[in-house]
């Protein structure tokens, strides 16, 4: 049995239209028109226990609503959906003490107290035994670095301290699926990888199941082998983020610095898309031609003096599949 289960789920919002003019103004008093918006549309997916899966989509494509079902904010219009056994919109409070939620853009701290006041009220909440609240804390503190800022009021935290004392809140009352909603937005090179280094540990550890929706592709490649792509409250794709390398990412680009004068330069197999001096820029098929037979090619022809291979960027690769549908792909990387 997967840990969450979710069968062709709706979501559709009633929108009040605005009536032009104070005529219209005045009849919208007494009789309101609305439009509906259909936030998702028929999502369906499940996820076992332990996985770690990036839930992505462009603005507005209905990852947050989506999220927001799953944790019992909201309820469906139609359709199933079960955390762990339970349906979250009806049993809030049972379903609150197995998650833990981070949104990036909020914070479930008190704004004007210390951290560990913070802390000590999460305990209280969720009733958590001190034995366990002591060993959480220890280790939270030892791997986010929680004790330089402890005594610290919330409001005075840095955005990279807030969201890692965020995510040891989260985490205080041992959850069994932690929902993070772009997790390391704003956050430097070196605190993002602390903060994926948590996730990674905690995941493996302690077997929390991760559901992470965010905009950068960087998480998903480090944190995540699933990837759930939706766009207009439909899916898209739900499968291995592999396999969309393997489907999308068959073009790659060798980049190969030359000794020497170089004059008409071509190769076959490969095709120079760009040339400053004697830097060239070669893209080929990893199908028709592998990487070190193309280099073998060049260098019967001309001396190397540095040469660097490129993928195509998982970035690159979503952003075609939103543009151009799932079918119609073309690999790109520059």
């Amino acid at each position: 049995m997967s840990l969450i289960e979710v069968n062709h789920l709706y979501k559709e919002f009633k929108i009040a239209r605005r009536q032009e003019g104070l005529g219209g103004a005045l009849r919208s008093l007494f009789h309101r028109e609305y439009s509906t918006r259909m936030a998702v549309q028929d999502i369906s997916f499940a996820v076992g226990r332990g996985e770690m899966v990036g839930y992505i989509g462009p603005n507005g494509a209905g990852k947050s609503t989506t999220i927001k079902m799953l944790t019992g904010i909201l309820v469906p219009t139609s359709g199933e959906v079960r955390v762990n056994g339970l349906v979250p919109f009806q049993e809030r409070q049972k379903n609150a003490r197995q998650i833990g939620v981070v949104f990036g853009q909020r914070t479930q701290l008190w704004w004007d107290l210390p951290a560990i006041e913070s802390f000590e009220l999460l305990k209280q909440v969720f009733q958590i035994p001190d034995a366990r609240y002591r060993q959480n804390m220890a280790t939270f503190s030892d791997i986010l670095g929680l004790e330089e800022f402890l005594d610290t009021p919330v409001r005075q935290l840095s955005l990279g301290q807030r969201m890692r004392a965020d995510i040891a809140a989260s985490l205080l009352h041992d959850p069994v699926i932690l929902f993070l909603d772009e997790p390391t937005i704003g956050l430097d090179v070196l605190a993002k990888e602390r903060m994926r280094k948590f996730i990674r540990e905690i995941n493996r550890e302690r077997g929390v199941t991760v559901i992470l929706t965010t905009h950068d592709m960087n998480d998903i490649e480090k944190l995540c082998r699933r990837m759930i792509l939706i766009d207009n409250g439909r899916v898209m794709y739900d499968g291995e983020l592999a396999r969309i390398k393997e489907m999308f990412g068959k073009e790659r680009v060798l980049i190969v610095d030359l000794e020497g004068e170089v004059n008409g330069f071509s190769i076959a197999g490969a095709e120079v898309i760009k040339q400053e001096g004697n830097r060239k820029w070669l893209r080929f098929n990893r199908e028709a031609v592998t990487a070190s037979q193309l280099i073998n090619h060049i260098s019967e022809h001309y001396e190397i003096r540095d040469l660097t291979i490129k993928d195509p960027e998982i970035e690159v690769m979503i952003r075609h599949i939103y543009e151009k549908g799932i079918g119609s792909y073309e690999g790109a990387c520059l």
